[in-house]
């Protein structure tokens, strides 16, 4: 939750360990001062923030608009996380998350159509894992003008605990079954006509010295090159830095041997 000034608003708590609750983690407010100083680091750095709304079902629209009209927003409104499908966790329906999309696209095109405003930001959704029938709904009800982007994730390598990562890594088979994930995508847009934009977040296993080693690149690659073939405009690694699967190394910041074999074929 966001703190929004909103004498309305519940009070804002922080988060908390909750070995009870989802994740194990407490439902948390994120202050308005906090967000004002983020707003300020992207505003001086020139990056593009993505915010992203994780709400089930019902999206908490008078908050979502306060929070959109206060930030200055660079790139991207995400609507939700791995809801699509069966869910991880939780799951919306195809139809309601196209209802909440769909209502997320009129707050955005009434709060940017002034001229003077800053560019308006595109709309992403679901960000979720691949599920043919969930998404095929999705996209006829929010096509041609509702969604901007289409996102979804991957995570083909499983949990890093698995003792044979890198074989998984360097076979070349292993790694093309998930080709069908990116093939049946692109088809679902092209029966519907539609012409979303697609992206990709990829999630990684944490596995120190296979996620932040050499060997990793060969599945980076053979992602890149899947992406590519079947029509991803943009491809999300799951994170700069943090953990083993980060494009830089998290003690030092020099870049993962990854990052050399990523730049050296752009």
């Amino acid at each position: 939750m966001y703190d929004t000034g909103d004498a309305r608003q519940p009070s804002c708590a922080p988060f908390a360990k909750n070995a009870s609750a989802m994740f194990g983690f407490s439902q948390g407010c994120l202050p308005l001062r906090r967000w004002d100083e983020l707003n300020a680091f992207f505003q001086r750095t020139g990056g593009a923030m993505e915010l992203n709304y994780h709400e089930r079902g019902f999206f908490h629209w008078l908050h979502r608009e306060q929070r959109i009209r206060c930030t200055w927003m660079g790139a991207r409104v995400r609507a939700g996380n791995e809801l699509s499908g069966s869910g991880v966790g939780a799951r919306v329906d195809a139809d309601q998350y196209a209802a909440d999309v769909i209502a997320l696209k009129r707050i955005i095109d009434s709060t940017y159509h002034q001229s003077s405003s800053p560019a308006k930001p595109l709309v992403l959704a679901p960000g979720g894992f691949f599920d043919a029938a969930w998404f095929t709904e999705l996209v006829g009800k929010t096509k041609p003008e509702q969604m901007d982007v289409i996102t979804h994730h991957i995570y083909n390598l499983g949990p890093g605990v698995d003792d044979h990562l890198v074989q998984k890594i360097l076979d070349p088979s292993y790694l093309d079954g998930e080709a069908s994930t990116f093939s049946d995508l692109e088809g679902i847009l092209r029966s519907a006509g539609s012409t979303h934009l697609v992206s990709l977040d990829a999630q990684q296993p944490n596995t120190r010295l296979v996620t932040d080693a050499f060997v990793f690149s060969f599945w980076y690659l053979d992602q890149l090159g899947m992406s590519s073939k079947y029509g991803t405009k943009s491809y999300c690694r799951q994170t700069l830095v943090g953990g083993n699967y980060g494009l830089l190394n998290t003690t030092t910041f020099e870049p993962n041997p990854d990052y050399y074999k990523w730049t050296s074929h752009a």
